[in-house]
């Protein structure tokens, strides 16, 4: 049974953008080289906002990539760079990755917020525009 996790992160500035974009491409990379990773996608859209989905075989295996490596290494970072960062995860049956409506919706639905330093309203509020796939789309296979 799948393990999905959704993650949306907004970079607050320009200053603090390609240091993310760098880390994105490390954490990325450690992922597909995880040996319980099923597959993911990462969305870059206008104003600096970042989404990911990623499957995983269950959710020790998520949790066990999260606090290690490159993602252990740039969580803390992420409280000054982003003014909304929010996640939701839940188990489903099919291997299939969710689309970005049902990410959304359900981030929206279930999410939680991120402690972030600088939280924009939309963090507050938990309001969250629907991403536009499209734009700047990345699909992470296992390596």
């Amino acid at each position: 049974m799948p393990f999905i996790s959704v993650t949306r992160l907004r970079v607050r500035s320009l200053r603090y953008l390609l240091s993310f974009l760098w880390q994105t491409l490390k954490v990325a990379r450690q992922a597909q080289h995880s040996s319980h990773f099923l597959g993911g996608r990462i969305l870059r859209e206008a104003k600096n906002t970042f989404w990911t989905v990623t499957a995983w075989e269950d959710e020790v295996a998520m949790r066990g990539f999260r606090q290690k490596g490159a993602h252990a290494l740039v969580m803390s970072k992420l409280l000054e760079w982003c003014d909304e960062a929010a996640y939701v995860h839940w188990s489903q049956d099919s291997l299939e990755l969710p689309d970005w409506r049902e990410a959304h919706s359900r981030l929206v639905q279930d999410g939680k917020l991120s402690k972030v330093y600088y939280p924009s309203r939309a963090h507050v509020a938990k309001q969250f525009a629907e991403p536009k796939p499209g734009r700047s789309e990345r699909t992470l296979k296992p390596a």
